[in-house]
């Protein structure tokens, strides 16, 4: 017979992936104080307790503007290392096997901080998660939309010397009043060197801001995602085309996408045939890893262990592995359906 699980228990058990995760996103008060003490660098708030109270948003550009000053105590390789290490021990424990990291080199190369010293403690950190927790990795380097053109094409130049560790491009950072086709010079030029490209959009930004993704970016996933669901049309695209939708439940709740999660749209997405994952964005920020996620949609939307099933199958099908590389993955997945179901 097989062992019974309870639905929680289902969820930490089960093998997946996580495709959108924001590496400055799990940077935790704890480690935040200690490396701002490290290198010296005064942060507004008294106590990790203070910080914490912080992290209370009315909506993304709130966030953002936290975000952004935490990162900005990142001065060095290890700080770097430090910060992608630690996500990497919360996140094996949670049996994620395979993570697809977003970085934001442009938060630190505005403040004097080299290319170099980004990736390499980041890159780092994914060898050694390799080694030491069997965990595969995929950096996506992303361009910041509030930032001008420009900005964007030297950052795209300075990841052309590190193009064996970067395998795509990505957008985020504020979305409305920043649509898509803003970056499709840059994107067309990232396409032309050889990147996969991805990019946010339908976050809080609307329907269109997707379709403006699909044909000027010519993306091969969508982040976010929720709002194309106002648009049947586009619907029927995505899930015709298997585009995958790296959905983020907990962050759409704390960033007020969503006023409750019995409103999230996860469910009918699956409903609609489209290939939706569950990811924890900035997990630090909003209040939970991926497991967190998982669960607590799952009982808000009644999910079932067979729905959680399909969700971490989505998230080796919708990754950018290779095909051989995802068949073992799945082969997991179903080997722990089946002995659980």
């Amino acid at each position: 017979m097989p062992e019974s699980l309870t639905l929680e228990q289902f969820i930490k058990g089960i093998p997946k992936a996580e495709l959108h995760l924001h590496i400055e996103g799990t940077f935790e008060p704890e480690l935040m104080f200690q490396i701002a003490t490290r290198n010296s660098i005064p942060i507004k708030y008294s106590s990790v307790d203070e910080l914490r109270n912080a992290y209370n948003f009315n909506n993304l550009q709130e966030f953002l503007n936290i975000y952004y000053e935490g990162a900005g105590v990142l001065t060095t390789e290890q700080d770097f290392y430090d910060m992608t290490w630690a996500y990497f021990t919360k996140v094996h424990a949670e049996n994620v096997l395979h993570a697809e990291i977003f970085f934001d080199p442009q938060t630190h190369t505005a403040r004097g901080i080299s290319f170099a010293t980004v990736i390499n403690g980041i890159h780092r950190a994914c060898e050694d998660a390799k080694t030491e927790y069997g965990i595969t990795t995929k950096l996506i380097m992303c361009f910041l939309r509030h930032m001008d053109e420009e900005s964007a094409f030297d950052t795209l130049e300075s990841a052309i010397p590190f193009k064996s560790l970067i395998h795509g491009i990505g957008l985020d950072s504020a979305e409305v009043g920043n649509p898509p086709s803003k970056f499709k010079r840059v994107y067309d030029k990232a396409h032309h060197l050889g990147f996969i490209t991805v990019a946010h959009a339908g976050e809080e930004g609307p329907a269109e801001y997707v379709w403006d993704a699909l044909n000027n970016l010519r993306i091969a996933r969508l982040d976010h995602g929720n709002r194309a669901l106002e648009d049947e049309i586009l619907v029927k695209e995505i899930a015709q085309r298997q585009i995958a939708l790296t959905v983020c439940p907990l962050s759409n709740l704390k960033l007020c996408v969503v006023d409750d999660l019995v409103k999230h749209p996860l469910k009918k997405m699956l409903d609609a045939n489209i290939l939706a994952t569950v990811n924890s964005d900035d997990p630090a920020y909003f209040g939970g890893y991926i497991n967190e996620n998982y669960l607590q949609t799952a009982k808000a939307l009644k999910l079932t262990k067979e729905d959680i099933y399909r969700l971490a199958r989505n998230s080796f099908q919708g990754s950018f592995l290779h095909d051989g590389e995802k068949e073992r993955y799945l082969s997991a997945v179903d080997a722990f359906w089946n002995a659980h179901k």
